[in-house]
């Protein structure tokens, strides 16, 4: 696909800045009723099918994390998700936007991320009420 492709492809279907490809099995965590459903539907639209939930038994390519500050610890949700993702599997971390319920202080999102041993390589917008932060975990040594 060109860039001028791939582009227009993050117009029309904003989870394409995500990342996830075809065939990927994405887990999704926190769902509730203030979940961006044209976020979710574009990825699965991406993945070619539906995201599977948190009683999925398997290790998925990537999971979608919705989490709000009433949701807990963070930083346990991110220690609890590691154990779900794939070797060089990545983590989305959907928080509400300043100003929104539930909103999370970045510095509390990276203070979590670090001490559950993951590192945060982007932040975008994802939706109209979400922020997301993506996640990965070290890749695992050789044995």
């Amino acid at each position: 696909m060109s860039a001028t492709a791939d582009h227009a492809e993050e117009r029309t279907n904003p989870a394409a800045r995500l990342g996830f490809e075809p065939g990927q099995v994405v887990q999704e965590i926190g769902f509730d009723d203030d979940v961006d459903h044209e976020l979710r539907e574009g990825i699965e639209a991406i993945i070619g099918q539906d995201l599977v939930d948190e009683e999925y038994d398997d290790v998925a390519d990537g999971v979608v994390l919705w989490f709000r500050d009433e949701d807990g610890d963070l930083t346990d949700a991110l220690v609890d998700t590691i154990s779900l993702l794939e070797d060089g599997g990545v983590i989305w971390l959907l928080t509400p936007k300043t100003g929104r319920d539930g909103y999370i202080e970045p510095s509390d999102i990276s203070d979590a991320a670090q001490t559950a041993g993951l590192s945060q390589t982007k932040s975008i917008s994802v939706a109209k009420e979400w922020s997301g932060s993506r996640l990965v975990a070290p890749k695992a040594g050789r044995r």
